[in-house]
């Protein structure tokens, strides 16, 4: 990376175009990208001016929303336009939604009119749903054009297209009826009709659909390419593998982020922001604490007379807390591809019943091993063998059944999940561990 640094530093100093546009050549431009992130404004915008439009429109493509804005500033209206022929309709429209509304009204109202008229449709959808992340360089074809003219028509458009590997049929009044692929075309006879030729497609979204669910019918089918329709099924644009692999990463960040309660947050974040971020849920895991704790102070007396319980209870709900995570995280997963509901597979909770036991029994033997060779106390053994196996059920019966009655009452999962998970934990062990040495207690003291 030093390398790059250093070129960029000669470019910048002579004012090189040539050597500028050659770096692109030389080296993948998301490493460019990482140099020139810090660059000072003026020495960014000395080197953006030597690049050609297309190296440019590279930039865009892979940087973020922040730096995005930065580039922007180095170019007027009309540069922008110019570096927009260069890239994909859904990244253009990404670039314009970063954009102040002033300057964007702006760019599009001196754009072609075939062109803003695309960009506004994009922009019309939330970044987050399916429209909002499509592309609108494909082609589509009528279903009585014959394999002929379809061959014609390709030809004509294919320069500009980013698909050209699956062209999509339609009916007069535009909607989407299935599917051709470009070798089918090439085979068939000329004076074959598309309708003819053409294939079913099972798989589709609307444009208001959530990411989330093209992003699922990718994994789940192992797309390369979703139509996106609207409500009257015409096709609108189409989201390719390349599109998705983002939005499959951004959701897994959320997910992994939700789940220990920081939002949105990232390493640059602000202390304001990060506080905001970290603190609600803290004090939330504060609360249910107190309840775990509320479980323990009721179990004082037999905790005062045998003191090695309080070195015991934490190995219980500790192992509780950790098995209930894994079954939390497998329902979590199979719930954000759509693999799982509680109406359909509430049998599977039998399957969790068993896996703790048999966990349970496994972990408890050890655990009560190591316990009678430090307490000399068969009874104790028991009594952490029950609670092991006791608490364990109990982990994967909630690790199963809280995200799905999350979801079902329209909470995200990922968030709450894992507060409720070690509430139940933690009580029920506290409880289950504490309520069995109670009973036992003549034997331990």
């Amino acid at each position: 990376m030093d390398n790059i640094s250093k070129e960029i530093g000669v470019i910048i100093k002579g004012r090189d175009e040539f050597l500028a546009n050659r770096l692109f050549e030389q080296y993948h431009v998301v490493d460019i990208l990482e140099e020139l992130e810090d660059l000072s404004d003026e020495n960014l915008f000395k080197f953006l001016r030597l690049c050609k439009d297309v190296n440019v429109a590279e930039i865009f493509e892979v940087c973020d929303e922040e730096f995005a804005v930065r580039i922007s500033k180095s170019f007027n209206d009309f540069q922008l336009i110019e570096i927009f022929s260069h890239m994909k309709n859904s990244d253009v429209a990404d670039l314009l939604g970063y954009l102040p509304t002033v300057r964007r009204k702006e760019i599009l109202k001196i754009m072609k009119t075939s062109d803003s008229n695309i960009l506004k449709m994009i922009l019309s959808f939330d970044e987050d749903t399916a429209g909002g992340i499509m592309s609108t360089n494909f082609i589509s074809l009528r279903e009585n054009l014959t394999a002929q003219d379809a061959l014609n028509k390709i030809k004509q458009i294919s320069p500009e297209t980013e698909i050209i590997d699956e062209i999509f049929i339609t009916d007069y009044m535009h909607r989407l009826k299935g599917y051709v692929t470009l070798r089918t075309i090439l085979t068939a006879d000329d004076e074959d009709l598309l309708k003819d030729l053409y294939e079913q497609l099972n798989f589709y979204v609307y444009g208001r659909d959530d990411q989330e669910i093209a992003a699922n019918l990718f994994t789940k089918y192992d797309l390369t390419v979703l139509p996106v329709l609207n409500q009257n099924k015409a096709i609108l644009g189409v989201i390719t593998s390349e599109d998705i692999i983002p939005v499959i990463e951004d959701e897994l960040n959320e997910d992994m982020l939700a789940m220990h309660g920081v939002g949105n947050e990232d390493l640059d974040s602000g202390i304001v922001k990060s506080v905001k971020s970290r603190l609600p849920w803290l004090i939330i895991n504060l609360l249910t604490a107190f309840l775990a704790s509320s479980v323990v102070k009721q179990f004082e007396p037999t905790i005062s007379k045998v003191v090695v319980l309080s070195v015991a209870m934490p190995i219980v709900t500790g192992m509780g807390g950790n098995s209930g995570s894994q079954t939390l995280s497998i329902v979590l997963t199979s719930l954000a591809r759509g693999e799982i509901s509680l109406k359909e597979d509430f049998n599977l909770i039998m399957k969790e019943i068993i896996l703790g036991f048999l966990q349970g029994a496994v972990i408890g033997i050890i655990t009560a091993g190591i316990f009678t060779m430090w307490s000399n106390n068969i009874y104790l053994a028991i009594i952490l063998f029950l609670s092991m196996i006791g608490n364990m059920i109990i982990a994967g019966i909630t690790g199963f059944l809280i995200p799905l009655l999350l979801d079902k009452f329209n909470i995200d999962p990922a968030v709450a999940s894992s507060i409720f998970l070690t509430t139940f934990t933690d009580t029920c062990g506290f409880f289950i561990f504490l309520g069995l040495a109670t009973i036992f207690l003549r034997h331990l003291v």
